[in-house]
């Protein structure tokens, strides 16, 4: 089966192939057979990835709020040639940093995350979370994004101008997670937080504003 059929599958929900072996949830202690039958374990969800350059993956291990986030990965995945892992919105029973690891095919050396953020306060900005960027770098990086967004607004006047906020030159909600999972094994990471327009009306807009900026984020040298 192809990965776009795969992909195709977690949007429609069905998310048939590549299931994890080994997800049945253990229950401590002896079940008794008396009374109402146990709740069955959550069905678990599935995990999809192509490799691509190596060491540089977009992945999106998307939660109740990524809604598109999938799409948006596998857009920017096929624009800069980045590898890819992309799992289903079901709990998964183990595997993802696994499976991040054999796509990078050696050392992690970049790797973005795309998450949805619903919150109000952050409706009209792109928040990001980084490993591995000081202060200075974090604002080099602010400053290329916002580049790029407005040489791609020129030509969409009725698009949002979305601020961009790059920890730790700014405060961002999602810090904290930098500390945790996967983020805490590459070089350089980034947990981009998009707003809900960036992923419905303007999606396809803003993939390709964020498709650029990792693209060249990565070749960024990290001195003046």
């Amino acid at each position: 089966m192809t990965f776009p059929t795969a992909i195709r599958r977690f949007v429609s929900g069905t998310a048939a192939t590549l299931l994890l072996a080994g997800c049945a949830q253990h229950v401590a202690g002896r079940v008794s057979t008396v009374g109402p039958t146990p709740p069955a374990p959550a069905p678990c969800g599935a995990i999809a990835s192509r490799p691509g350059r190596a060491g540089m993956i977009v992945a999106a291990p998307r939660g109740p709020a990524d809604v598109r986030t999938d799409q948006i990965a596998a857009e920017i995945a096929r624009r800069t040639g980045f590898g890819l892992v992309v799992e289903d919105s079901r709990p998964v029973c183990g595997g993802y940093e696994q499976r991040v690891r054999e796509v990078a095919q050696g050392p992690l050396r970049f790797y973005a995350e795309i998450h949805g953020n619903d919150h109000r306060e952050s409706a009209s900005r792109i928040e990001i979370a980084t490993v591995g960027v000081d202060r200075e770098y974090a604002a080099r990086l602010r400053a290329l994004a916002e580049l790029i967004r407005d040489a791609y607004l020129r030509g969409h006047a009725e698009a949002p101008r979305l601020d961009v906020l790059v920890e730790p030159a700014d405060t961002v909600a999602a810090a904290a997670a930098r500390r945790d999972g996967v983020l805490r094994l590459p070089e350089r990471a980034m947990q981009i937080e998009l707003p809900r327009v960036a992923r419905t009306e303007f999606r396809e807009l803003y993939t390709a504003i964020l498709s650029d900026f990792l693209a060249q984020a990565v070749t960024l040298p990290v001195g003046r």
